[in-house]
Formats: structure tokens, C-alpha cells, sequence
């Protein structure tokens, strides 16, 4: 899964810990998600931690917060805004998901596309326009002028006025996806065409790659029973002779063999290889003909109209990834029941410090650990300083006893 939204609209990512060509077994973790490091939990950062009061600004559980975390995106999340534009069949007509709005200049349309709709990549900010649309208004009481000159000049803007979907305020983040749906009494305007053609060659490349995983599965069992022995009879690939009668079977001409000729493979004294080379093909186009028809199904799904309510012509829906960073206000937690506000984001040089002069990172209320009984937090911040150190110590070490010079 590549930055999906979750129901709390976080950001859902995950990436691969394996490389191409690994060895892999059952039930190996090959892939890490949010949290997890490696296969392992890994929830939080490792932060300097003081309990101690300072000026009242930690009262009541409060968290004091030095400035270098936020600087050094510590703490930093990507949410996922999903927003949504209806274009609806109203009772004075049409609504249109189009560029051409009225009174509305070229710049703040510069990341729309032809239809509209806002490219993904483009950079977002309150007020801009994420899809235009246009709704019909009810006609106005017009003055004989003003008849006069919508008759000779054909005005149309006053027929229409703009309804556009614009990004919320406090939203600034960058478009990564866009959904559409479209009924069935609307024709499909270029964008709605280019995803449907972007995700139909996903799903046929996703199907190519499934039948070529199954297919290389079978060569290889069928390579593990046939490498070795001698052919019994002649084999032709498109009239040209691969194997002939004696010849000793070798990989380099089973790659030259396709997959549905393996089936005339004849070995000497090899009934029984034959008959499993036969069982691992007959399972493998099961396989590849249940993968096809699950394919075909989606792409069909995929490609035909969507059952939208009556009345409704489009929907859009548009995915904006924004990032947030610790602020006044937000809320943190330890792994101890110990949560708490932030009331304060200190500069690095008003933070307390340690004998040698470094800065803390985080201030916590002492208060907040004896009445509770949550001594793990206290025991945590011990230990977690002690590897630290440790680990300080072990680099030292390695950066003296083998730095790039000593080496070279």
C-alpha cells in the first residue's frame, strides 16, 4: 500500500525491507508499515526528557516542547484531506464540472486541466480552486439595456455562476490522487478517460505479473525434475528443434522451450517426472485461468458506469496530502499512559540543560508520575539514556579505531 488514507485520515504507507534477488521464506517480514521498524514495533521518537516544573507552564500535565524538534521534523505527520464536488442535475439545469468559469482570471485557474479538475502533483492552498463547476441561476428581472445588449452580444455568464470546490482554510498540502465517478446518462469527459486508461493498464500489468510469478514457479519445479536427464524424443518450438532424441536436458534449453510445449516433454525411464510435469501445468493454468477471470472482473467493474443516487451526474473526489507539524496545543503521549497538551514551544537556548551544557528536549510534570504508579515511563527514560550512552560509547570507538583514514 503506497500513502493511503485511513479512517482517521492519516497517512497509511508502506515500503519493502527486501531487495530483488533476496531469498525469502514463510512468514518473513517483508515489507515495514507506519511503526514498525524492520519488522519490529517502533512507536515515537527518542527525545531528552527532564521532569521538572518550569514557571507553571507544565501545570496539569501540560508538555513543554523545545523548538529543535519541530525543526527537525520529529514530530511531523502527513494527514490525507479527501474533499468531494457533486455536480447535480437541478431544476434549472445541468451543473458542469468545466475550466470555463465567469470572472474568474487564468491564474487561478493555472492547475486545472481541461476538464476542471486539479492535476495531482499541483501545490495547494486556502482558497484555491481544487475543481471548478458551474451552476445554472434562476433568471433575474433585466432592464430593457440590459435585454438589449444580452441579445446583441450573447452574454452568457450571466446565466450561469460559479460553484467551485475550493481547498479549506488551514489546508496546504499537495494533490496525489483523484477519483471519479460518472453516471451513466453523461458522457466521460479526458480525465475521466485518462484514470480509467491509468488504472486498466495497472490491473493488466498486475495480471501480467501474477501469471509470470506462476509460470516462473512451475519452470523452476519442473526445471528441479527434468535438468539432467535425457530427452527420448525430439522437441520442435515453431518448427525448429530444441531437443532431439538423447540429448541431455539442460536450463538453458528449458528457457528456450515455452511454457505450454513442457507438457511434450519426454524423459527416459521418466514416467513419473512426466506425469508430475503435467500435474504442475494442468495446476498452473488453473491458477493462471482463476487470475485472468478475477481481472477481467475488475477491469469490467472498472470500465462500466457507476450507480451514483438520482440526480447526480459526477462526483469527484480529490486527495490532499497535507503536512502538519507539532504546534501549541496538540496533544502527545508516552507509552505509559502519561499523554498530555503542549503549552509551549521553547527556543533550543531557553531550554534546562545538562552538567555538559545539552539542551533537554521535552520538560514533563514530575506530578504526574508518583499518583498515577506509571513507573515504567521513569524506568524507560533510565534505560533509553543508558543504551544511549552506549551506543555514544561504540561509536566513539568505531570512528577511532576504524575511521576511513585507519582503513585506508
Amino acid at each position: 500500500l503506497k500513502f493511503q488514507k485511513s479512517n482517521q485520515s492519516t497517512c497509511w504507507n508502506q515500503k519493502p525491507i527486501v531487495s530483488k534477488g533476496q531469498t525469502i521464506k514463510a512468514g518473513q517480514v517483508i515489507a515495514d508499515g507506519p511503526s514498525t521498524d524492520f519488522g519490529e514495533l517502533a512507536l515515537g521518537q527518542n527525545v531528552l526528557v527532564a521532569f521538572m516544573p518550569w514557571g507553571g507552564y507544565n501545570f496539569e500535565d501540560a508538555i513543554l516542547m523545545s523548538e529543535r524538534l519541530a525543526k527537525e521534523d520529529r514530530f511531523t505527520s502527513i494527514h490525507i484531506e479527501e474533499v468531494e464536488c457533486i455536480a447535480r442535475e437541478t431544476k434549472l439545469g445541468r451543473e458542469e464540472i468545466t475550466r470555463d468559469i465567469p470572472n474568474v482570471s487564468e491564474d487561478a485557474l493555472r492547475n486545472l486541466d481541461e476538464s476542471g479538475i486539479i492535476r495531482i502533483g499541483a501545490e495547494v492552498k486556502p482558497g484555491d480552486i481544487i475543481v471548478g463547476k458551474i451552476s445554472p441561476k434562476g433568471e433575474t428581472q433585466l432592464s430593457p439595456e440590459e435585454r438589449l445588449l444580452r441579445a446583441i452580444f450573447g452574454d452568457k455568464a450571466g446565466d450561469v455562476k460559479d460553484t467551485s470546490l475550493r481547498a479549506s482554510p488551514g489546508i496546504y498540502g499537495t494533490v496525489i490522487d483523484v477519483k471519479m465517478l460518472i453516471s451513466r446518462v453523461v458522457d466521460k469527459d479526458e480525465r475521466a478517460k485518462s484514470i480509467e486508461d491509468f488504472e486498466v493498464t495497472r490491473l493488466k500489468q498486475d495480471r501480467d505479473d501474477e501469471i509470470k510469478i506462476l509460470k516462473d514457479d512451475a519452470f523452476e519445479r519442473i526445471k528441479s525434475l527434468v535438468v539432467g536427464k535425457t530427452s527420448s524424443a525430439k522437441l520442435t518450438v515453431s518448427r525448429k528443434t530444441v531437443l532431439k532424441k538423447g540429448d541431455k536436458i539442460t536450463e538453458d534449453i528449458l528457457k528456450t522451450v515455452p511454457f505450454e510445449k513442457f507438457a511434450d516433454l519426454t524423459i527416459e525411464k521418466g514416467d513419473e517426472a512426466e506425469a508430475e510435469i503435467k500435474r504442475i501445468i494442468e495446476r498452473t493454468l488453473e491458477q493462471i485461468d482463476l487470475t485472468n477471470v478475477v481481472y477481467d472482473q475488475r477491469i469490467s467493474k472498472l470500465t462500466k458506469p457507476d450507480e451514483l443516487p438520482p440526480g447526480v451526474l459526477k462526483v469527484v473526489k480529490v486527495n490532499i496530502a497535507v503536512k502538519r507539524k507539532l504546534q501549541v496545543g496538540d496533544k502527545m503521549a508516552g507509552r505509559h499512559g502519561n499523554k498530555g497538551v503542549i503549552s509551549k514551544i521553547l527556543a533550543e537556548e531557553d531550554m534546562p540543560y545538562l552538567p555538559d551544557g545539552a539542551p533537554v528536549d521535552m520538560i514533563l510534570n514530575p506530578l504526574g508520575v508518583p499518583s498515577r504508579m506509571n513507573v515504567g515511563q521513569v524506568l524507560e527514560t533510565h534505560l533509553g539514556w543508558a543504551a544511549k550512552e552506549l551506543g555514544d560509547q561504540i561509536n566513539e570507538v568505531m570512528e577511532r579505531e576504524f575511521s576511513p583514514s585507519a582503513i585506508k
